[in-house]
């Protein structure tokens, strides 16, 4: 699938890439909720965080905006366990009827880590599961 960048959001990667020395391969301004969607590329959000979040939190400084990052991943069921990170998803399992979801087994103790405050998690994974795999909605389990 391809995914279509806003000049604006081609700035944000070029200025994420230049803090973090780590490609983004799709950003998402989120300016009802004040954050920016980046997605990393699989094998680099380690170089993304840095150490101790250092790099990541001079992003946030620099963009005076919080900064979420998904690890990309190959397939969409790994896109999505990373999308919901930090809870546990033990599994996740593509069902496509109607409309194509995304059903996630996730721990029971990290369900609120999965939906995170007011719905921020699961609606930022949503969103990008959308954008990058066509899945139109993700359920846990």
């Amino acid at each position: 699938m391809s995914i279509t960048l806003t000049d604006e959001a081609r700035r944000y990667i070029a200025v994420f890439e230049t803090l973090t020395e780590a490609t983004a391969v799709d950003c998402v301004i989120d300016e009802d909720r004040d954050r920016v969607l980046y997605v990393v590329t699989a094998g680099e959000m380690g170089q993304a965080i840095g150490p101790d979040g250092t790099r990541v939190n001079r992003l946030e400084d620099r963009l005076n905006m919080d900064v979420e990052l998904v690890e990309d991943a190959p397939t969409p069921e790994g896109f999505v366990a990373n999308a919901l990170s930090p809870a546990a998803v033990y599994n996740v399992t593509i069902s496509k009827n109607n409309d194509v979801v995304a059903y996630a087994e996730v721990d029971h103790a990290d369900k609120g880590a999965a939906i995170g405050r007011e719905g921020r998690n699961i609606e930022a994974a949503k969103l990008l599961a959308r954008r990058h795999f066509d899945i139109d909605d993700i359920q846990l389990t």
